[in-house]
């Protein structure tokens, strides 16, 4: 799997700005689900009352793709976003990521302000429009399946039956 960056909503501006009602209302029930499935999972759920700016989190983590970290990286910030209801955009919260996965924080600074990875961010993005994705999470299986939104695993397990992939031994 190879997580690739993309913009739900690319012009928010850098401080944030708080949710449409439209929004709100609609992500109600949807976010019931989300937190029911956190839920059995295991896993906090913080829904923000504000639309957040992802760029700069983006383009961090492109430079912890270069280091080899990327999954890492990616799984902190998604916990300090969702988990923990962080602003992703805020340099310190970055900052606790990279050093909690081991890249060192004032590179990444330096490497993303030079903007070296927004042209990498914005050719994933476009590439991902082109294909159709028009939300996250999205999955691509073999250039053919598309899967969008937070999914049962049943949908997930179709798919694979249908592209061939044999069952691990403990049946899932």
């Amino acid at each position: 799997m190879e997580w690739l960056p993309f913009e739900l909503h690319p012009g928010i501006p850098p401080e944030g700005k708080p949710l449409p009602d439209y929004i709100r209302t609609a992500g109600d029930s949807y976010n019931a689900r989300l937190k029911s499935m956190a839920d059995e999972a295991g896993l906090p759920m913080v829904f923000h009352n504000r639309m957040i700016n992802t760029r700069r989190a983006l383009e961090a983590s492109e430079y912890a793709r270069e280091k080899g970290l990327h999954v890492e990286f990616h799984e902190v910030v998604f916990r300090k976003f969702y988990g923990e209801g962080q602003d992703i955009y805020d340099w310190g919260v970055l900052f606790e990521a990279a050093d909690e996965v081991g890249l060192d924080p004032v590179e990444m600074r330096q490497r993303v302000e030079t903007g070296m990875y927004g042209l990498v961010v914005s050719a994933s993005i476009q590439e991902a429009v082109m294909k159709g994705i028009r939300g996250v999470p999205a999955y691509i299986f073999e250039e053919k399946y598309l899967i969008s939104g937070a999914q049962p695993y049943e949908i997930f397990r179709r798919v694979m039956n249908e592209l061939g992939a044999k069952p691990k031994n403990n049946g899932s």
